[in-house]
């Protein structure tokens, strides 16, 4: 199993902050560093010093890193065109020297969108733009070098588009389809995605979406194990109960609840809560990180979680 860490800037966090985070997981030896798509603050808190734009900060942090792939979890469909999404993330992918994933959704946070004037259809509604939307990105991405795309949708419309940067990556960034829906999301996932994430769910819930998503690559024609199955889970480790509660407490949660919703604990109970995602075929597993000064708590996973991860 790999471990990637997962960080939510919109609670609180600056550049400078995200790319600590980054290089501390890069230097302790974790998979990835990926960040939330949110222009908000959610819950208590002020946000300050505000919203950090997703690919902007993944770009940045591209020319500051070397091997920890990076990623959204998950960009918001409704916030961006396709075709300018599609340039984004290429450019990025080529100043990471390969080394992006994209996470794509319909988005779902309506407050962030009149905060900051985004238009924010009905549900029904983004979910056929997201399907849009990852149609057109894997088509600009895999349409040969001199060749045209073309695309017409009911909300989008694409003609004589050379589709050009290219990424690095062929034929694209892996894409990555998240969320509990029962039925177009497990299709989605199937027909566009490289990887399916299933975020803060128990793991009944998420075991059953797994294999929903299994046999949603069955109906298509596509073998279940070129898909990727992961998790994204909350964590909050310490040495000690002492440790554990210092922890809890400074993101405002209980010990007890995060034991029964994140991985909380300590390294060994940390690790069993692992296998047990490992067991219904959870191959990664985004630890969200949500004390992002607390650089200690990397260390310890680094080093009493990561280096027995990989047996699971």
């Amino acid at each position: 199993m790999l471990l990637r860490i997962f960080t939510e800037p919109q609670q609180g966090a600056s550049y400078d902050t995200l790319l600590a985070v980054a290089k501390a997981a890069e230097d302790l030896g974790f998979d990835a560093f990926f960040r939330s798509d949110h222009y908000l603050v959610m819950g208590d808190g002020d946000g300050l010093p505000g919203p950090t734009d997703a690919w902007i900060t993944l770009a940045g942090i591209a020319r500051e890193t070397s091997r920890i792939r990076l990623g959204t979890l998950v960009t918001s469909a409704t916030f961006r065109l396709p075709g300018p999404l599609a340039i984004s993330v290429a450019v990025v992918d080529a100043m990471s020297n390969g080394r992006v994933e994209l996470g794509l959704g319909a988005g779902w946070f309506d407050t962030e969108h009149t905060a900051y004037g985004i238009p924010f259809p009905p549900l029904g509604e983004r979910f056929e733009r997201l399907e849009e939307q990852l149609g057109i990105i894997s088509g600009l991405w895999s349409t040969p070098v001199g060749e045209r795309f073309a695309f017409a949708g009911t909300h989008y419309q694409v003609s004589d588009s050379p589709g050009l940067p290219k990424p690095i990556q062929r034929p694209g960034p892996p894409i990555i389809i998240g969320g509990g829906g029962k039925q177009r999301t497990p299709r989605l996932a199937a027909t566009f995605g490289s990887e399916f994430n299933m975020p803060f769910s128990s793991l009944s819930d998420t075991s059953d979406q797994f294999e929903r998503v299994r046999g949603a690559c069955e109906s298509a024609e596509r073998d279940p194990g070129s898909l990727v199955l992961s998790a994204a889970q909350v964590v909050c480790c310490g040495r000690d109960e002492t440790d554990i509660a210092r922890r809890a407490g400074a993101i405002g949660r209980e010990v007890a609840e995060l034991r029964q919703n994140g991985l909380c604990g300590t390294p060994d109970e940390v690790l069993f809560k692992l296998a047990t995602y490992a067991e219904v075929g959870a191959d990664r597993i985004y630890l969200q990180i949500l004390d992002l000064q607390d650089l200690e708590h990397l260390a310890l996973i680094s080093e009493e979680v990561l280096p027995h991860s990989a047996a699971l």
